[in-house]
């Protein structure tokens, strides 16, 4: 019988850590393969879920990576119940100041990675399944010295809804949605802040808060969860206001 599990991406810490602990809470899995590139801190989630946690040490930005992670599941054909798309890093900074090599770095782990895994790992899923990518309130919103971060996660944002749409019409009965936060407060910031280009920050959510919300939506058949009535507004904003204008408000907000 083929084992039930769960995948999740940058599950070392912050909102893929805390998606492991509670989907194991919600849900029934033989395995979690959790997958980060510091294998001590996959380990250190042993003995905090039901499920026996599997920690695969891989760096997606890599396409020998990847090829592994297709090896593994085509060897053992598992029952992908859910998976969480939460690997990803951001960096704070003039576009023109920030090296080549992190831009493209954020878009091959923020977006191809989340592409490759998200095709590799659909044929082993199921009506009732469940696909978790990790976007941002930046998915919304084109963010001047966030340029290229807010632009993968406008990606994520775009190819999930698209996905979810695309599923139901197959009539595959596996639900995709985009979680795009806020400021969440994580280790995200020891990589992303490089200087002082970013300095205001109007609000903190945590991971849990997050993936509660997160968790909550998927049963209502949401495409998009956002956590917190204030980011929510700020969505709503981004709607109604020209993004010349919402790109010059967070500007002065940042003394740019």
């Amino acid at each position: 019988m083929n084992k039930n599990i769960a995948v999740v991406t940058g599950a070392s810490s912050g909102i893929g850590r805390v998606f492991v602990t509670e989907l194991d809470k919600q849900q029934k899995f033989d395995e979690i393969w959790v997958i980060a590139r510091r294998l001590d801190k996959l380990e250190s989630l042993a003995g905090l879920t039901r499920a026996e946690i599997r920690p695969i040490s891989l760096d997606l930005s890599k396409k020998k990576d990847l090829n592994t992670y297709k090896k593994m599941l085509a060897d053992e054909a598992p029952h992908v119940t859910a998976l969480v798309n939460a690997a990803g890093f951001g960096k704070f900074k003039a576009f023109t100041e920030l090296p080549l090599e992190d831009q493209l770095a954020m878009i091959d782990l923020n977006d191809k990675a989340l592409v490759a895994i998200t095709y590799m790992t659909l044929p082993y899923m199921q009506a009732g399944d469940e696909i978790y990518q990790i976007g941002s309130l930046s998915s919304f919103q084109p963010v001047p010295y966030i340029n290229v971060y807010g632009a993968s996660k406008a990606f994520v944002l775009s190819f999930s809804r698209a996905l979810n749409v695309e599923l139901k019409k197959q009539g595959r009965g596996i639900r995709c949605m985009a979680v795009c936060p806020g400021w969440v407060r994580t280790d995200f910031f020891d990589r992303a802040v490089v200087d002082d280009t970013i300095t205001y920050y109007n609000r903190y959510f945590t991971p849990e808060e997050v993936v509660t919300r997160a968790l909550s939506d998927m049963k209502k058949g949401k495409d998009v969860s956002v956590c917190g009535a204030s980011v929510r507004a700020q969505v709503l904003l981004t709607k109604l206001l020209p993004h010349g204008v919402v790109m010059e408000i967070w500007c002065k907000q940042q003394k740019k």
